[in-house]
């Protein structure tokens, strides 16, 4: 049965970087997109970012794009949000998530029902 086992996180000053980790475990194949959520404190929660299966392509939340990267290892079915210079606003709590699917790009990454597991969630806290 597949997991998603995050890391990373913690409090962080505004102006920081932050990784935040992701290990998909107990599923071998690398055909699935991951997508990055979060969800502030009294807010729904929003698409972050995406990458799909191949790791040639990237989405990102128009108002995330230059501030994070996200990558991924199918060696070993990791993936990574690397987020830089994170402001306040970014506080909330992070999660990963799979969505199988069996083409290279990321159509479809940021809705949230497509995605077939999902992480714990880490908590984020960007101090000002």
């Amino acid at each position: 049965q597949m997991q998603l086992v995050e890391s990373g996180g913690g409090l962080v000053q505004a102006g920081d970087s932050l990784r935040l980790s992701c290990a998909v475990v107990g599923h071998r194949n690398s055909d699935y997109a991951m997508g990055w959520f979060r969800q502030a404190p009294g807010k729904e929660r929003e698409f972050v970012g995406g990458i799909g299966w191949s790791a040639g392509t990237q989405k990102y939340a128009a108002d995330m794009k230059g501030r994070c990267t996200i990558s991924r290892d199918n060696t070993n079915n990791t993936g990574t949000l690397q987020m830089n210079s994170v402001i306040p606003e970014g506080t909330a709590d992070y999660y990963c998530a799979v969505y199988l699917m069996h083409r290279p790009d990321t159509v479809g990454v940021e809705a949230g029902w497509r995605y077939v597991c999902w992480g714990q969630g880490i908590q984020v806290t960007v101090s000002s």
